[in-house]
This record gives structure tokens, sequence and C-alpha cells, in this order.
């Protein structure tokens, strides 16, 4: 994805015309949009690209929308919005009682499934973000919302996983976050036990941080505590 993009997105809906214009209303916020029409496609979309945010439509004609809630909550707390023509009570308490975080009538807004979005992605930052979804520590600042990391203004071009690897220290800015928490935040629970993912993602984004950062007043901002996790140093 391009890292000038704001949310990559996972849209669920089975109604092409549907999906179409949702798809094309995200795009215009410059968020990355990866369509799905049914359960599988969009469980082989969730594990391949990890995505910021999922809009889901429960009705597939696969299976129940509520079954990508139960994988997804199983592996991660990415933000799920729902979609779906079903109004009543007892259906909307069963789909947030699994994990939804989010639940939208059809018929809808453009302006309200906007605005649901983009108060998702802020609170998906953590308590490290402000209001506006940006975190801030020293000379380095992510924006949540844009999917975007500078350093005195400076942009840096990070991969979806190295994004996703920063954003989780970030959330946690001062806190030990340790390596099976990482592997399991940003790549699932089957590779809790891969520490080395983490090891060579963290060393690219030093790499990469470094770049920008002609001053070195961020050389010390991803910590180690060998053998258990890392932290960002609280500055």
């Amino acid at each position: 994805m391009n890292v000038d993009a704001a949310a990559a997105i996972l849209l669920v809906e089975d109604d092409e015309a549907t999906r179409r214009s949702i798809a094309m209303f995200l795009r215009g916020y410059r968020h990355g949009v990866v369509e799905a029409g049914d359960v599988a496609t969009a469980t082989e979309a969730w594990e391949r690209k990890r995505p910021d945010l999922i809009v889901l439509d429960l009705g597939l004609p696969d299976e129940d929308g509520l079954v990508l809630v139960r994988h997804v909550r199983r592996e991660a707390t990415t933000p799920i919005l729902i979609l779906s023509a079903r109004d009543r009570e007892a259906d909307k308490v069963a789909a947030l009682d699994l994990g939804a975080d989010d639940y939208v009538t059809k018929p809808f807004s453009m302006v309200e499934l906007r605005a649901r979005v983009d108060a998702l992605l802020r609170r998906a930052a953590g308590p490290a973000a402000d209001q506006t979804g940006h975190i801030q520590v020293g000379d380095l600042q992510m924006d949540v919302g844009r999917r975007l990391v500078t350093v005195n203004g400076t942009t840096v071009h990070l991969t979806p996983r190295e994004y996703e690897v920063l954003k989780v220290l970030l959330a946690h800015r001062g806190r030990l976050v340790t390596h099976g928490r990482l592997l399991r935040a940003v790549w699932g629970t089957k590779y809790s036990d891969e520490a080395h993912y983490v090891h060579v993602y963290v060393s690219h984004i030093r790499r990469k941080i470094n770049a920008a950062d002609p001053s070195g007043s961020l050389r010390g901002l991803i910590v180690a505590e060998p053998g258990v996790g890392y932290r960002i140093a609280s500055t």
C-alpha cells in the first residue's frame, strides 16, 4: 500500500453495486480498500493484508458475516464496523457481543459511514494518540488516520507490517510489549513462537527512522528487553 494513503480497509459486501459505491467513497478519502464478496475471500484477505479496519455486511452468500468476526477476534483487536440490513436489537447485540465495534443499519448515509470509520480509526490508535489520531514521540509523528509516519516532516517509508509493529509499540509507549504480543497483534496466533520475525522488522524500522533523523535524536526510540520484547522509550 502507498505510504501516503490513509488506512487499509477490508470491505466485505456481497452486493456488487453497494460494494463499489462504498469502496469509491472510501478511496475518495485516500483509504486503501480491499474488496470481498463472501466470508472465504474476506478471510483470505484478512490473513494476507491485516487491514486497519473491517467494514462488514452480515448477509453473505457462503456464511454469516459473524463467522469472520469470530475469526478475527481470535487473533486481533482490529476494529470491525457492521453494515447490515438486520435491524433487530437481538442481531445488533449478538454482533457486538462477539466483538464488533460498531453497527450501522442499512440504508445509511455516506456521511455517517465516514464519521463511524474515522471514530474507529482514532480509537484504534490507542491511548497514546491525541483526539486527531496522531501519536508524537520526540521528532517522530504517526498519523494513524492517514497511515503515515514522519520524522521532522520527512516521510518514513514503512511496509505495512513494519507500520503495524511500530503502531503497536507506539500505542503502548513506555510499556514493555512482549514478542508474543507483537506477533499475535501483527501476524496472528499461528506465529506466536516466531520471535525472529519481530527482531528483523524492528531492525528495519530502526534503520529507516535513523535514515530520516540525521540529528540522531531518535536512536534510542525502540528499546530492546533481551529475550522478552521491546518498548518505546519515554521521552
